[in-house]
C-alpha cells in the first residue's frame, strides 16, 4: 500500500534514527525528503508547505518529552496525521448505506466489500443494485453478493424504475440490519446523475452516504467529494486502489480539505482486502512502526482460539511450532499485509519482499522438510548442519540451499517475535506499549 511512498518515509526516518545529533541542518534535509515524497504521491504543495514549516517549527523549537531522535520522529508522524485527517466513525448498528459515484471507481466491488466487513462485525448486511444503465452490473455485484453469502435484491425483471427497485427493496430487507444501496456510476458529474442520487436519498433516508473514489485521480477527488456532497450530504468516503496507484496520498489529504472524512480503504481485488480508515494506523504502517490494532481485530475476525496452539512470544519456538503459526496467519490474509502492521522499523527487524511472500508452496516445501527431520532437529534447529542438512536436503527431495531458507526464516521469525513480546524498540509511539499482551489477543 503506498509502497513508494511508504518507502521514502521509512528512509527519513531511519536518517533521523540513527543522526548523531538533532540540528537545523538534520531538520532541514528531513524536510526536503519529506517534500520529495508527499509531491511524488500528489499531495498539494500548499498541503506540503504548511507540513514543511510545522515539522521546523515543533522539531527546533518545541519542548522536549522525549530524547531529539524520538521528537522529530513523533512530529513526523503527527503532523502526516493532521493532512490526512481522521477519517470517519462508522457505527455498528443498524442503517441503511447509500453508494455513489463514478463509473470505474470501484463502486460495485466495495458494496460487496462492504457487506463482508459488516458480515465479519456479526450484522447481517443485504444488498440493493439500483443500476440499470450499466450492461452486467447487477450480475456483477450478484455473483459477488452469493460468493459471500449475502442477500441481494435487483428488483423484478426487465424493471428499469430506480425509485421502485430501491423502495422495493428497502422493503424486501425489512429484517436485516445493514442496507446496502448500490446506486448508478457515470462517466462525468452529470445533472441528470446528481438528479436521480437526490431521488433516492429523498425515497430511502439511508443513515450512511459514501461516495467512492478511485485513488488514482489524486487531488481530484476533493473536486468529486465536494460536487457529491452538496447534492445530498456525503457522511464518509471510501478510497479504492490504494494497493495500485502512487497517488493515494495525495487522494487522502486532497478529502481531508473537505467536509467529509474517509471511512474505508479498498487495498486489494478480493473482498476482504477492505479497511476501516484510522489515520494514527495508516501514518504508523507507512512509517514502518506497525498497526498493531488492526493487526488484533483481524486476527479476531480471521482466527478461532484453536487455530493458534502455540505460544509465539516465548522467544524460542520449535519448527513445528512455526509451521502452525505460519497456518494460522494463512487465515488472516496476505502475509506481507501482516508484516506490515508490525512496528518492525523499531526493532530493526529487516523484511524484505522475498521473506514476506510465504505462498502455499512454500509451505508444503517447508513441510515435507521437517518431515524429513528427527525430533531433536525439529526442537533445536541450530544443530542442523553439515551432514544432517545434507540428510534432509537428500530426504525431501530439495536442496541444501532451500533447508538453509527455511532454518533462516525461523531464526528472523524468533527474533521478531521476541523483540515484540519484550516491547523492545526505538520509535516512540511504541514507548509503554503492552506488545506482548496484545500479541497474546491473538491466540
Amino acid at each position: 500500500m503506498l509502497g513508494k511512498l511508504s518507502s521514502s518515509l521509512k528512509e527519513s526516518i531511519r536518517k533521523i534514527a540513527k543522526a548523531k545529533r538533532i540540528d537545523k541542518r538534520t531538520v532541514d534535509e528531513l524536510v526536503r525528503d519529506i517534500q520529495r515524497a508527499l509531491l511524488q504521491a500528489d499531495v498539494k504543495i500548499s498541503l506540503v508547505k504548511e507540513l514543511s514549516d510545522h515539522i521546523r517549527e515543533r522539531s527546533l523549537k518545541e519542548k522536549m518529552l522525549l530524547n531529539p531522535r524520538e521528537h522529530v520522529i513523533k512530529v513526523v508522524y503527527e503532523e502526516l496525521i493532521n493532512i490526512i485527517g481522521k477519517g470517519v466513525e462508522v457505527p455498528l448498528k443498524p442503517q441503511k448505506i447509500m453508494m455513489v459515484g463514478l463509473h470505474g471507481a470501484g463502486k460495485t466491488s466495495s458494496c460487496a466489500k462492504l457487506a463482508r466487513y459488516f458480515q465479519k462485525k456479526g450484522l447481517k448486511p443485504a444488498v440493493i443494485c439500483a443500476d440499470v444503465y450499466r450492461p452486467g452490473a447487477s450480475d456483477q455485484l450478484r455473483q459477488l453478493c452469493d460468493k459471500i453469502g449475502v442477500p441481494f435484491y435487483d428488483g423484478q425483471p426487465e424493471d428499469r424504475n430506480v425509485l421502485r427497485i430501491v423502495t422495493s427493496g428497502v422493503n424486501e430487507f425489512d429484517k436485516y440490519d445493514i442496507k446496502i444501496i448500490d446506486t448508478a456510476g457515470r462517466h462525468a458529474l452529470e445533472p441528470e446523475m446528481i438528479d436521480e442520487i437526490m431521488d433516492i436519498e429523498k425515497a430511502t433516508k439511508p443513515e450512511q452516504r459514501f461516495i467512492v473514489l478511485d485513488a488514482s485521480i489524486g487531488q481530484q477527488a476533493s473536486v468529486q467529494a465536494k460536487a457529491f456532497d452538496d447534492a445530498i450530504g456525503i457522511t464518509g468516503i471510501i478510497i479504492t486502489k490504494m494497493d495500485g496507484t502512487a497517488k493515494g496520498g495525495g487522494a487522502l489529504s486532497a478529502v481531508a480539505e473537505t467536509d467529509s472524512g474517509v471511512a474505508f480503504i479498498g487495498t486489494g481485488e478480493t473482498v476482504d482486502d477492505f479497511e476501516k480508515f484510522e489515520s494514527d494506523g495508516f501514518i504508523s504502517r507507512l512509517l514502518g512502526m506497525g498497526d498493531i490494532k488492526s493487526l488484533i481485530a483481524m486476527a479476531e475476525e480471521s482466527l478461532n482460539p484453536e487455530d493458534v496452539d502455540v505460544d509465539i512470544l516465548k522467544g524460542k519456538f520449535t519448527l513445528k511450532d512455526l509451521y502452525m503459526q505460519l497456518e494460522a496467519l494463512k487465515k488472516m490474509g496476505p502475509f506481507k499485509k501482516i508484516m506490515q502492521m508490525l512496528p518492525l522499523g523499531g526493532l530493526g527487524v529487516d523484511i524484505n519482499d522475498s521473506m514476506s511472500q510465504i505462498t502455499e508452496d512454500k509451505l508444503k516445501c517447508f513441510k515435507v522438510m521437517m518431515d524429513s527431520m528427527t525430533e531433536d532437529e525439529l526442537s533445536e534447529p541450530k544443530i542442523i548442519s553439515g551432514s544432517r542438512l545434507r540428510r534432509i536436503a537428500h530426504g525431501s527431495g530439495t536442496s541444501t540451499a532451500e533447508v538453509n531458507e527455511l532454518i533462516k526464516y525461523h531464526r528472523m521469525m524468533q527474533k521478531m517475535m521476541k523483540s515484540i513480546s519484550s516491547g523492545r524498540g526505538n520509535m516512540p509511539m511504541m514507548k509503554g506499549i503492552p506488545m506482548g499482551k496484545m500479541m497474546k489477543k491473538m491466540r
